[in-house]
């Protein structure tokens, strides 16, 4: 076999056709990696090598099959086939020889590559600021494509002495191999067979990210051990043999362990991820999830078209390798597609547009406008950076995109990418589970109203059951069932028994948020007393108990310069009032510095009204601050008179410098219980022990409750959460609740996921705009340079060798 892998192997680079293939196949490929824009490694401006991983299979189809077509048809077409016969050599042996001598071949055409890696290496900003591991799993993935069109096209050469027809062959078993059951398993008829499975187009995209799982590894070693097997048996068959002795016992022994390993594929797996961060491990959390599936979940995502900017592509990527990621944990249970919904809108007649897009819109598919650079400049463009999870009629929208007031383009990819695995783990728990957890916000204390709350309401409604709950007449055994407690910005004070059967819900492990206005102050009202108003504080007597769990709110407010703005009448022309928008300092604007997962990557926070908020040290209670003001703030004791006047004048910056204020706190532990000690309050109509201590529980305290309020329309209806109308802003309130509620009712960990950190890793483009020409003239130039001297060198050292 030996002799047979070096007779191939020299008379292949003894020919120029060998060198003229290699040569074409670089030169195409450095012109689609380096040059073309559509897949330019230097327009896409990330350090990695993901376009040559693309991009390489669709040339190996051409690059192996040129390769492979003479290995067996010009033997049998020049009558050397049967010389070689007369070898003291069995038939597996010649097969395998010459297949090793192409992967060889192989390899020979992909070291010219390693040019690429050095170029990136260079270009990264850093310099270095490249994924060396993830490159060499890539590169491990390209090589498994390359063993199984190897087999393929041996094959082919085996069933034609022609080497057109051969390479003809080949190339069509290799597109079909690698699309073809893709394409297939899009027909209506036979969607259900997951025919996708058996191309090579799902297992290649696995561990081309740098992930080798044991099952795409498998798929390999089979596909390539069936079509070695295939060769010799055409082989034997020509020569009008039957099979038997040595090539018998070839075949049957590769079978066999090709069954037994197919077998084990699919009985057990593991796998490895070269990446440096482990960006493709996921967490035992989510494989539990997965694992414990018991009927299929679908999954659509709507972040698909064309033109999209790199950091869209990226996203697009990241999310479909993560859906395949949790498809090789649930056994299959997983089941997705991307779509285009535009593709298909604009196919439609105008009248019928408007209400797909408001079918889309009541499921959670929210369009909105993003911007593309493009060499004329930017133009805006609509997408759908959502997904769909969908469980037996029940649905739930991921938010793909996690937008961040700023950061970067591709600092809001990095944040979207590292949310994925939490994002859909968490939906798809939510919509597979049995029973939604219950969320009660309270009331009879004049707190927001139901359309105020609508949106956050109406937000949990799809991982939970939400509802109203009034403090004075709920048994403390009713109230116990809810998973969380919501006090959202209560005006009146509490009675001894309501604050009673908040303390003992707390004792036996219940979760509250509290979301507490210590001033009394709102716009709405200074609008309507002539611009003024006395800020005063709140009788809500709720200090004591809050004192007891270890925090304080204090009774003054906080005047923010990086703050929302309101809008104001400055004047009138022509009859029509100006409508001015102004900065409004008491409507501060929290940007979460915070790792704690709860705020982790969240938008800025819009507040109205808020206090700072002292922490007190409190044993066996642990205190993690999640929300702050900026540093440049001031602080205004109540009571104080509020003017509308001020927005008239500049303020001075140096009022406002100080440390940031405390505006939101996670209090998590074990806590006193303020009714130690104390009797039952009167008026208590049911017979409750007093527990001194509390279980290991966790409460949130923020102070303002209109972090929880949507705006309202001049109509009546409710303007979503966290979207100011005056502004036509998005803030991350919607997105904080959220996160609030998976956190304090989910014991499991799954939260923790969002603390996932991913480096990004871009290259460095002012070098890259100043040396472009350069890089490219390089990368193509040097690689082929590279073939040319060594088949100088190869040329020299034959006619040497044979001179003599």
């Amino acid at each position: 076999m030996l002799s047979i892998l070096k007779k191939e192997i020299t008379s292949y680079l003894s020919s120029l056709v060998a060198y003229v293939t290699i040569g074409v196949f670089l030169l195409v490929l450095g012109l689609f990696l380096w040059v073309f824009p559509e897949s330019s490694i230097l327009d896409y401006g990330y350090a990695g090598l993901d376009s040559l991983f693309n991009t390489a299979p669709y040339l190996f189809m051409f690059l192996i099959p040129g390769i492979t077509m003479r290995s067996l048809a010009e033997e049998r077409k020049e009558g050397t086939f049967e010389i070689l016969l007369t070898r003291p050599l069995a038939d597996w042996q010649i097969v395998l020889g010459k297949y090793f001598a192409s992967l060889l071949l192989v390899l020979f055409a992909l070291l010219p590559t390693l040019v690429y890696y050095y170029s990136v290496y260079q270009l990264g900003a850093p310099k270095g600021n490249i994924d060396t591991g993830g490159v060499i799993g890539s590169y491990i993935g390209l090589f498994l494509l390359g063993a199984a069109f190897a087999a393929i096209g041996l094959f082919a050469s085996s069933i034609s002495k022609n080497q057109i027809i051969a390479f003809t062959i080949a190339v069509f078993l290799c597109f079909f191999f690698y699309s073809g059951f893709d394409s297939l398993s899009q027909l209506l008829s036979l969607q259900s067979l997951s025919l996708q499975d058996l191309g090579i187009t799902q297992h290649y995209q696995s561990v081309s990210r740098g992930v080798l799982d044991t099952r795409d590894l498998a798929y390999f070693i089979i596909l390539t051990g069936l079509f070695i097997c295939l060769t010799l048996f055409v082989l034997i068959r020509q020569r009008q043999k039957s099979l038997r002795g040595a090539d018998a016992i070839f075949c049957g022994t590769t079978l066999g362990v090709l069954i037994l390993l197919g077998v084990l594929s699919n009985v057990t797996f593991t796998r490895f991820d070269f990446t440096k961060e482990k960006r493709f491990t996921i967490s035992p959390i989510t494989r539990g999830i997965m694992s414990n599936l018991k009927d299929p979940v679908r999954i659509v995502v709507y972040l698909k078209g064309d033109n999209f900017s790199a950091e869209l592509k990226r996203l697009q990527h990241a999310t479909r390798d993560m859906l395949l990621d949790l498809q090789a944990y649930s056994h299959d249970k997983i089941q997705f597609e991307l779509v285009d919904p535009l593709a298909y809108i604009k196919k439609l007649p105008d009248a019928q547009q408007k209400a797909v897009y408001d079918t889309l819109e009541s499921k959670g598919i929210v369009g909105e406008q993003h911007t593309v650079k493009t060499d004329n400049g930017v133009s805006e463009m609509l997408i759908f950076p959502e997904a769909l999870v969908q469980f037996e009629g029940r649905t739930i929208a991921v938010k793909l995109l996690q937008t961040r007031i700023g950061s970067s383009g591709e600092e809001i990819t990095n944040n979207s990418i590292q949310n994925l695995e939490y994002a859909f783990s968490s939906a798809i728990k939510k919509v597979t589970s049995g029973g939604k957890p219950l969320i009660g916000f309270t009331e009879g204390h004049r707190e927001l109203t139901d359309l105020q709350l609508y949106w956050a309401m109406n937000s949990l409604a799809d991982g939970y059951q939400v509802g109203r709950v009034n403090l004075a007449t709920i048994p403390l055994k009713v109230l116990l069932r809810l998973s969380m407690l919501v006090i959202p910005k209560p005006d009146t004070k509490f009675s001894e028994v309501e604050k009673f059967k908040i303390d003992q819900y707390i004792m036996r492990g219940g979760r509250v948020l509290w979301a507490i206005d210590q001033v009394n102050a709102e716009l709405d009202s200074l609008k309507g007393h002539g611009g003024e108003q006395m800020s005063f504080p709140k009788q809500l007597d709720l200090d004591d108990q809050l004192f007891t769990y270890g925090v304080r709110i204090n009774y003054d407010l906080i005047a923010d310069m990086r703050c929302a703005q309101i809008p104001l009448t400055t004047g009138s022309a022509g009859g029509q009032a100006q409508i001015q928008l102004l900065p409004w300092l008491y409507y501060p604007i929290f940007i979460p510095a915070s790792k704690n997962p709860v705020v982790k990557n969240l938008d800025g926070i819009r507040s109205e009204f808020a206090s700072t908020i002292d922490t007190l040290a409190i044993k066996n209670v642990k205190k993690t601050v999640l929300l702050t003001s900026s540093p440049y703030n001031k602080k205004i004791s109540a009571p104080h008179i509020i003017s509308l006047q001020a927005v008239q004048q500049e303020p001075n910056p140096k009022e406002f410098r100080g440390e940031p204020q405390t505006v939101a706190v996670l209090l998590e532990g074990q806590f006193k219980s303020d009714f130690q000690n104390r009797p039952s309050p009167e008026g208590l109509n049911e017979n409750v022990p007093v527990l001194p201590l509390s279980k290991h529980t966790k409460m949130i305290v923020v102070s303002d409750g209109d972090i929880l309020k949507n705006q309202i329309g001049a109509d009546g209806s409710p303007y979503p959460l966290g979207y100011d109308h005056y502004t036509q802003q998005n803030f991350g309130n919607k997105n904080l609740l959220l996160n609030i509620a998976d956190y304090m009712t989910d014991d499991s960990g799954l939260i923790d996921l969002r603390t996932k950190e991913i480096k990004i890793r871009l290259l460095d483009r002012p070098r890259i705009r100043v040396e472009k020409l350069y890089w490219q003239v390089f990368n193509n130039a040097l690689p082929l340079g590279l073939l040319v001297i060594f088949a100088i060198f190869q040329h020299y050292m034959r006619k040497r060798k044979y001179a003599h």
